[in-house]
């Protein structure tokens, strides 16, 4: 390892260089050249599912998937990997809620026109 304030050659473990004692400053490992990691964070199926569904159970759909490519970033791919699977099932939650709530809503308007009907 060379020195970067005097250009001394130290031990590749030194803390400190052995000609003018400056702090030896350990380079950052090599970044690797695989494939950028893709992990999907159901953003816009959120948004549809709050907007359109169910707002209260769309909601933390919204923020686990808002938090995917944050941790991504920061490298936490465990963490987002967990974070995109909460928001995919918050997203079906919200979906089969809304659409249930629809399916009620409909059997009882038309039990009440039939029996107004009558």
């Amino acid at each position: 390892m060379f020195c970067s304030n005097c250009g001394a050659t130290n031990d590749d473990n030194a803390g400190k260089c052995v000609q003018c004692q400056a702090v030896l400053q350990v380079a950052p490992p090599p970044a690797t050249s695989g494939p950028p990691i893709v992990i999907p964070n159901y953003l816009w199926q959120a948004i549809v599912c709050t907007a359109c569904c169910c707002v209260p159970l769309g909601i933390p759909a919204i923020v686990y998937a808002a938090q995917v490519n944050t941790k991504v970033v920061q490298g936490d791919i465990e963490g987002a990997r967990q974070s995109s699977k909460n928001a995919r099932m918050w997203c079906w939650i919200a979906l089969g809620s809304g659409l249930a709530s629809i399916l009620l809503y409909g059997t009882f308007m038309l039990i009440s026109s039939l029996s107004y009907m009558r």
